[in-house]
């Protein structure tokens, strides 16, 4: 994996972590909203388009938003490759359920990037969001993103529902920053740490916050408010890729999520919910992490299993 320096692909191990050997997540370089009042990017149908990876964390939560919120027909979608190697994220076709890139035709996601800012420096990461009338990238974090889709189609959608209702966003922020940088972030901090104490560190703050969250579903079925809401949809792609891919690939291994009793409850009520069962795609998945991470997984071996999720 590499990143565009002043536009330029270059390739091989640029390094996220910081002296102490912890990783560290690079800010997402394009931030733009869309609404109503936007001068430049309105809602409208057609008119915006997702790069997504099936095997990605934060792309998956996009995907999720744009079933529940009634986008497909609205905002249309390209699945890259599991693969994530010396170019970056690929549009090859040569597996199950991808589409390469049919706005563009392009072979790599760098390139898109490209397009949109020909001198950017950035990481060359999913989701991407497209505005296909401006031919330039609208929005490639995912947390934006998904604000993005909760509010601003619903007068083209004709779906109300809010998933961060103004009652509830305080309590909805607090636990999503917990949530962020102990286990979404978590587990990939603990898997790229580069020293034991860092290791330490991420993997004693990722399990206190899973058993907090344990604690806290003993006597309801939601994060929040118990409704479905941004802060569910934002945790679930974690747990989802916990036992198959985290647990080992990732040495998350004090506890499988299916040893938590609440937690697998809880998954196993989300798991029910079409917009995140149809959107979860194990082949991709584990087939991203164990052949990507060659400096983890050297002989890129796909382990079998687990036979049960929840």
């Amino acid at each position: 994996m590499g990143q565009l320096v002043d536009g330029v692909w270059t390739k091989g191990s640029i390094s996220s972590n910081d002296e102490s050997g912890s990783f560290k997540r690079l800010e997402s370089v394009f931030r733009h909203n869309i609404s109503e009042d936007n001068d430049k990017y309105i809602p409208e149908t057609n008119r915006y388009h997702l790069y997504v990876s099936y095997a990605c964390p934060w792309a998956h939560r996009t995907l999720i938003f744009r079933k529940l919120k009634k986008l497909e027909n609205h905002i249309s979608v390209d699945y890259i490759h599991p693969d994530m190697l010396d170019m970056g994220w690929s549009f090859a076709t040569n597996f199950p359920e991808t589409t390469g890139d049919t706005i563009h035709n392009k072979k790599y996601a760098h390139e898109i990037y490209q397009i949109s800012d020909n001198k950017v420096s950035t990481k060359a990461t999913v989701p991407i969001l497209w505005d296909k009338k401006t031919h330039t990238i609208v929005n490639n974090e995912s947390s934006e993103i998904i604000r993005i889709m909760n509010q601003s189609f619903n007068n083209i959608s004709k779906n109300h529902d809010d998933y961060y209702p103004i009652n509830l966003r305080a309590e909805i922020d607090d636990i999503n920053d917990v949530i962020y940088k102990n286990i979404n972030n978590g587990v990939y901090k603990t898997g790229f740490s580069r020293t034991q104490s860092s290791y330490d560190d991420a993997v004693q703050k990722l399990f206190s916050s899973l058993e907090m969250i344990e604690n806290k579903l003993e006597h309801q079925d939601y994060l929040v408010g118990n409704i479905l809401t941004e802060a569910d949809i934002r945790f679930v792609p974690t747990l989802l890729r916990f036992d198959s891919v985290y647990y080992v690939h990732f040495k998350c291994s004090l506890k499988k999520i299916s040893e938590f009793k609440n937690i697998s409850r809880y998954l196993k009520n989300l798991y029910s919910n079409d917009a995140i069962s149809s959107t979860t795609n194990f082949e991709h998945i584990k087939r991203h992490y164990y052949f990507s991470h060659e400096h983890i997984n050297p002989h890129r071996i796909i382990p079998i299993g687990p036979e049960n999720l929840f």
